[in-house]
């Protein structure tokens, strides 16, 4: 799963733009599944057929990433910015990003006004996304225009790198690491079940592709696949996000203090259940922090019985997140041993 992750981490796909994603993991599955279809909203929706009255699962993976796209160019050349997704505005600056554009992948930089130049209580905040803009070495709003456009999409440049200790670390790991373990798992699972493996878009502004493709799947039961954040590291307090990379994946019991879902009862147990019988490390988490794709899921139609697996992330929403690879692969070998309980 290492080389997959790596694959996916490297690709690009701002909310909206979601295309590389979408068209690795369809090469990834064309051999795999039943039916693979794109819909409207760019959801790609995978079927592995079970028996012919077997329950519809739904496993929802986001392709897209938080990121920038341009919003002005002035005259001479330089590049304003919006932010897509939440992103922490101290990330961004001196950073090395690409500007997709329809003709080609434009390098530049992410700058600002020099400290130099700085007044004492300038030094003291810091520097605003606002303030800063993208050079791409262009001379002119014209040049500029040759290469970029209003309205193109803007991710840090990153490549994927491992660390010590099964640890790896790039870009878009939330949520590439959801993706990785989707595709490893319609691979590989076998089930009475109808498995529904789908890759949404623009959850990190609104959890939007969940929504559509579960009013239209419509499943019995569903599990969104994420990271959460691991607070194994300086700055933060064990109490205040306990999980731990290496020490398995999360199960999710609630998200955003229940303002995002509060897993079902029946989910909680089954999950629980089959990580204990079959021996695979686990970790409970309760979340007054961000949510998934489940919220919208978890409220579709009449109510779906949802739940959440989330291998823990170091450095969220950043270009360096950090993950232990044994948390990715368990969490497929606990998705795995729950569809053959279905």
């Amino acid at each position: 799963m290492k080389k997959l992750l790596e694959k996916l981490s490297n690709a690009s796909g701002v909310s909206g733009f979601e295309d590389e994603v979408r068209n690795i993991m369809m090469d990834e599955l064309k051999e795999h599944v039943d039916d693979l279809e794109i819909d409207e909203m760019g959801n790609l929706i995978a079927l592995k057929k079970g028996t012919p009255n077997g329950k519809k699962v739904m496993l929802a993976a986001h392709m897209d990433e938080i990121g920038l796209m341009v919003r002005y160019i002035d005259k001479n050349g330089f590049i304003k910015f919006s932010k897509l997704g939440g992103i922490n505005d101290q990330m961004l600056l001196n950073q090395e990003v690409y500007i997709h554009s329809q003709k080609e992948k434009v390098i530049g930089v992410i700058g600002s006004k020099p400290p130099h130049r700085m007044k004492a209580s300038e030094k003291k905040k810091p520097v605003e996304y606002e303030n800063m803009f993208i050079d791409i070495g262009a001379c002119s709003k014209e040049d500029a225009e040759q290469m970029v456009n209003v309205g193109d999409p803007i991710t840090i440049k990153q490549e994927f790198t491992e660390l010590k200790n099964d640890l790896v670390m790039g870009n878009a790991m939330d949520n590439r690491v959801g993706c990785a373990i989707l595709l490893e798992v319609m691979k590989r699972a076998k089930s009475n079940a109808n498995i529904y493996g789908v890759g949404t878009v623009q959850e990190e502004v609104g959890l939007k592709g969940a929504r559509t493709s579960a009013y239209r799947i419509n499943p019995d039961m569903a599990l969104a696949l994420d990271v959460t954040i691991s607070g194994d590291h300086p700055g933060i307090k064990e109490e205040e996000a306990p999980a731990k990379a290496g020490k398995g994946p999360c199960i999710i019991l609630t998200d955003a203090s229940g303002r995002g879902i509060i897993t079902h009862p029946k989910v909680k147990e089954l999950l629980i259940d089959v990580a204990r019988e079959e021996e695979i490390p686990y970790q409970l988490e309760v979340s007054e922090g961000g949510t998934t794709d489940a919220t919208a899921i978890h409220l579709t139609r009449e109510g779906i019985p949802t739940g959440v697996i989330s291998p823990p992330s170091r450095y969220i929403h950043t270009p360096v997140s950090v993950v232990n690879i044994n948390d990715v692969e368990n969490a497929a070998k606990l998705i795995l041993a729950v569809l053959k309980k279905i």
